[in-house]
């Protein structure tokens, strides 16, 4: 993800998720920086064929970043789900190897670009479950 570092504004950039299999899948998005980072929505189902945009929004920062470096991180879970799954039933279990089968994960790192510069999303056809969904 590509964020323009702005101080004293908060900072946006979304993705489309899109599934391209004939299967519901349900999805959640980590961090590694909770508290400077929203994900909204943070996870969801996604119907077959659909898709859903996901906008991440870093909060204010007081003072720039050294170097403009980054280790923040972003993890996409994404599983196979049934029709009848809803954003409720979606629990972090559902994405652990113990519970669930066929769980694919997208990483993403955030990159801060100078404050004159748009923030677009990384480019990426990378699998979000299987060969279910992908991101634009």
């Amino acid at each position: 993800l590509l964020l323009s570092v702005e101080l004293k504004k908060q900072l946006s950039c979304s993705i489309r998720l899109n599934n391209v299999g004939d299967e519901f899948v349900a999805f959640k998005v980590k961090t590694t920086a909770p508290k400077r980072y929203c994900v909204r929505p943070n996870a969801g189902v996604i119907q077959p064929r659909g898709t859903c945009d996901v906008a991440f929004t870093m909060q204010a920062q007081r003072e720039a970043p050294a170097d403009f470096q980054c280790k923040d991180k972003f993890m996409i879970l994404s599983v196979v789900a049934t029709e009848q799954t809803t954003v409720d039933d979606i629990q972090s279990k559902m994405f652990t190897k113990e519970d669930s089968q066929g769980i694919c994960d997208i990483k993403l790192k955030v990159v801060y670009l100078p404050g004159d510069s748009a923030p677009s999303p990384a480019a990426s056809k990378e699998p979000l479950a299987g060969k279910q969904a992908q991101q634009d």
